[in-house]
């Protein structure tokens, strides 16, 4: 019984693909439409996808347990913000927080052997290179005993811009900054770019925070940079160390930026971005699905009297419903298969323009080719149908 079935189904999938191709061009059209819809599920389910992989790329080297303190004024007030801060007592006021390291901002050219280029000048507390996670190529960071000194870290794309293949800028050289020379303690390994800290490493100078008025006559802090201890409840520590952090900023503000909450935001949008990628893939293949229906109606149409001879040979009503649904979801089923491939191929297309780096979507085969041959199913059931409905003796009438 086994071996008839298995030899019906073969010789039903047979006639099938027979009767498809001798709709010719009419049933290429309808693949083709099948494609286009399949193909443009694949593709943007990826695309969302990588879109909120990309996003969360932003943050994976910052690190969730990094949050920002940022102080705008209060109201219209002018007041400068203060030039220092005490964070050995924010530190002890929140036992949870591992580095603190605050920032003072300012912006100039620096020359090394006649060589200039702008950067951003960073007067730094020695914590704030655990609390950005700077890593070093070479030589050490600021410490505390540096105060005094006209010490400086310099970033990678600095280092790059001042140097050059015959003259590199090395441990021990000096950069003017103003009037003042500046040795070069260490320099940084490229960075990741971050997304909520102020400054970019790379692009970057790091001298002693209490140096800063050598370049600068009033500077003030305009960021503190804070990691917490692993395992913390990152919103309980912001809001204890914003506590912590108002005394020092009677005329400001402390806001805390927390990274997750940041996270979570983006996760949902990227999210109903994918819902209206989907939608849009989707309407696509309805467009299609009505081909395919449209080839099957023109089918049935065209195979009258071949039916009416099937069920004068003695096919049941299934039998006929059955054969043409077969030819709805083999031709849904080809278009399927090509459509994955293209969406595959064009959001990786995308995502390498975009500068993206490519990752396939878990849902998104699944998704694309059952969606479609779910499509071709309902699409394929109303010409079946009509199809089994026929009556023998009207059918052989027909010419």
């Amino acid at each position: 019984m086994n071996l008839r079935v298995e030899q019906s189904l073969s010789q039903l999938l047979h006639e099938a693909f027979v009767s498809l191709r001798t709709l010719g061009k009419r049933s290429i059209l309808a693949l083709l439409g099948i494609v286009i819809g399949s193909s443009s599920v694949v593709a943007l389910i990826n695309i969302g996808h990588n879109a909120a992989e990309d996003a969360a790329m932003i943050f994976k080297d910052m690190g969730t347990d990094t949050l920002v303190a940022q102080f705008p004024p209060k109201g219209n007030s002018s007041a400068p913000r203060p030039a220092s801060l005490d964070l050995e007592a924010v530190r002890k006021a929140v036992p949870q927080i591992a580095h603190i390291g605050a920032i003072s901002l300012f912006s100039g050219p620096v020359v090394f052997h006649g060589r200039t280029t702008n950067a951003s000048l960073v007067g730094s507390t020695p914590d704030l290179k655990d609390a950005m996670r700077l890593s070093l190529r070479e030589g050490r960071f600021l410490s505390e005993f540096d105060n005094a000194q006209t010490y400086a870290v310099v970033g990678e794309q600095v280092t790059q811009a001042l140097g050059t293949p015959g003259d590199p800028l090395q441990l021990g050289d000096r950069v003017r900054i103003n009037d003042y020379l500046f040795e070069v303690i260490g320099i940084l390994h490229d960075q990741p770019r971050a997304m909520l800290i102020p400054v970019q490493a790379n692009d970057s100078l790091f001298i002693p925070a209490k140096g800063m008025r050598r370049i600068y006559p009033t500077p003030q802090v305009g960021s503190v940079v804070i990691r917490a201890a692993s395992g913390q409840d990152m919103e309980r520590v912001a809001r204890e160390a914003a506590a912590a952090l108002r005394p020092q900023f009677t005329d400001h503000d402390v806001d805390i930026q927390v990274p997750q909450q940041m996270i979570d935001g983006m996760t949902r949008q990227s999210r109903t971005f994918a819902y209206l990628l989907l939608a849009l893939g989707a309407i696509s293949l309805v467009g299609g699905g009505v081909g395919v229906m449209n080839v099957m109606l023109m089918n049935v149409s065209e195979r009258r009297r071949e039916i009416g001879i099937r069920m004068a040979l003695g096919a049941r009503q299934r039998d006929i419903r059955n054969l043409f649904l077969l030819e709805a979801v083999t031709l849904t089923a080809v278009g399927a298969m090509c459509g994955a491939v293209l969406g595959i191929s064009a959001a990786y297309l995308y995502a390498w323009l975009s500068g993206w780096q490519f990752s396939l979507a878990v849902a998104a085969l699944p998704l694309g080719v059952g969606s479609t041959l779910l499509v071709g199913l309902f699409f394929g059931i109303y010409p079946a149908i009509s199809a089994s409905r026929l009556q023998p003796v009207e059918a052989l009438r027909d010419e």
